[in-house]
């Protein structure tokens, strides 16, 4: 089973997001958490950490994350494990870096939170943003 990690990125109450290429296997053209595939013998905070950095172009203080949901998505021939995280600490700008991965990345409140490709993961993440965890 392949094992994939996202973050939300979080200020202000704002998650960051990325809009997903067409060409993506997986859930095209929906807005979404970046991250990706987990590397063998990674850990989930390493392997956001290098995914945001390699799609966004940040740092992740990895102290500031907390664990939102797990979830096994994707079809049921070939399902994934996906681990979510909120990350409230991190270096640089935000930037789409990838573009191969997200056609658009964009900051969103609450109240304009588009659909996420995972219901679960949208509905962990406004809680948290909501309880102050964000």
């Amino acid at each position: 089973m392949h094992k994939v990690v996202v973050g939300a990125l979080v200020r202000d109450g704002r998650v960051l997001l990325g809009y997903r290429s067409s060409n993506k296997r997986a859930y095209p053209n929906v807005w979404d958490l970046p991250g990706g595939l987990m590397e063998a013998g990674e850990s989930e905070l390493d392997a956001l950490a290098r995914e945001l950095d390699e799609e966004l172009g940040v740092q992740i203080a990895t102290t500031s994350a907390s664990h939102l949901c797990r979830l096994t998505a994707g079809p049921a021939d070939e399902p994934a494990l996906l681990s979510a995280w909120l990350v409230r600490g991190w270096q640089g700008t935000p930037a789409n870096v990838a573009p191969q991965e997200h056609d658009d990345i964009g900051w969103f409140g609450l109240e304009e939170l588009p659909p996420l490709a995972h219901v679960p993961v949208r509905t962990a993440l406004v809680q948290a943003v909501q309880s102050g965890r964000g």
